[in-house]
């Protein structure tokens, strides 16, 4: 299995209702030192209905600015819809939300 493959099974894992940093999901994947590749992975996703690439935000909640399946609104409007909640300046409350 490559880095993206195992990248899309450990997003897969993550819950509804909690989000991750790129940098935890690519510590899952096997390289802690590849967050930037794991944000290259799920760019360019090949299932987005079975691979929730939008649980996965920056190490301080903030969402993607090139969300790749909507805008960064989008990615937001999803997160919130499984039930995750949002600080005042708008990123995630990774320390409520976020999978440790």
């Amino acid at each position: 299995m490559n880095f993206f493959q195992t990248v899309y099974e450990v997003v897969k894992s993550i819950p509804a209702g909690r989000a991750a940093s790129y940098g935890l999901v690519a510590r899952l994947a096997g390289n802690p030192r590849m967050a930037r590749q794991v944000g290259w992975a799920l760019h360019v996703n090949p299932d987005p209905k079975s691979i929730p690439c939008h649980r996965v935000v920056t190490i301080d909640g903030k969402c993607s600015r090139a969300f790749a399946f909507g805008g960064e609104n989008i990615q937001r409007e999803l997160l919130e819809k499984e039930g995750v909640g949002f600080l005042g300046d708008g990123r995630v409350d990774m320390e409520k939300y976020g999978l440790k």
